[in-house]
């Protein structure tokens, strides 16, 4: 038995990285999936893999008119929609008086204003399946600086106050609202072409308490617990997934 058997969640950013993972780990859990991102290929083969159970829709989380399509097709495709994680983003990096406005504006559009899109249009769905869950990415940088992060970490700042804002106004309707903060993973936001890993390895050895980068299967069994029953008492919250990297820097070996 899945611990998500019956469900219905809809990922976005699904075609590659974090979101596929979370993909692949719901549908092993039982739960239908409806993978969302711009990549149409990618998306379109993650989904034809997983067989029945899942469906691939385009989705630019910047665009209204997207969301409501997507919503509108998990239930024309499922008949309900019970979770949603919102884990599309994009990275930029740029010291504060190298970064553009148009530049900033872009990191905005999709991390901080495809969430709220994203929360906006579920939520009277996942109210009337009886309620569901929400789960935001955000990052470890939404809690500390990072320099030339400036407009991604500005964003995923704001993805954890909307957590919080959005878990007291739903929570009435029976959605939970939580977010994850990961620390820095390998994934092809962050290693492009996959031809840096070594160099990850090297900055998270020094960084990092637990020694490493960590691995996009790690944030979906999070992504996973904050979708499930195991965490039905817990909403509102930023969950750090980083290593210890938050806790401190750790002396060298």
């Amino acid at each position: 038995m899945g611990k998500l058997d019956g469900r219905v969640v809809l990922i976005t950013g699904a075609a590659r990285g974090q979101g596929e993972w979370e993909a692949r780990l719901f549908a092993a859990e039982g739960a239908r999936v409806v993978l969302a991102d711009v990549l149409d290929d990618a998306g379109t083969a993650v989904a034809k893999d997983l067989g029945e159970g899942a469906r691939y829709v385009h989705l630019d989380v910047g665009d209204e008119a997207d969301w409501v399509a997507a919503v509108a097709l998990a239930k024309e495709t499922f008949g309900t929609l019970d979770g949603l994680v919102n884990n599309a983003g994009i990275l930029r990096y740029g010291e504060l008086e190298g970064t553009s406005l148009t530049e900033y504006q872009e990191v905005v559009r999709v991390n901080q204003i495809g969430p709220f899109l994203g929360m906006r249009t579920a939520a009277p769905e996942l109210a009337a399946a009886g309620g569901g869950t929400i789960v935001n990415t955000a990052s470890y940088v939404a809690m500390a600086g990072m320099a030339t992060l400036t407009a991604y970490a500005a964003t995923k700042a704001a993805v954890v106050a909307m957590t919080r804002v959005a878990a007291l106004e739903l929570a009435g309707r029976g959605i939970r609202v939580n977010a994850l903060c990961p620390g820095g993973i390998d994934t092809p936001m962050t290693n492009p072409g996959g031809d840096g890993a070594a160099g990850l390895e090297e900055m998270f050895r020094k960084l990092v308490p637990l020694g490493r980068p960590g691995r996009p299967e790690e944030v979906a069994r999070a992504a996973l617990f904050l979708t499930s029953d195991d965490s039905s008492y817990l909403t509102g919250q930023p969950v750090v997934i980083d290593g210890g990297w938050l806790a401190g820097v750790p002396l060298p070996s």
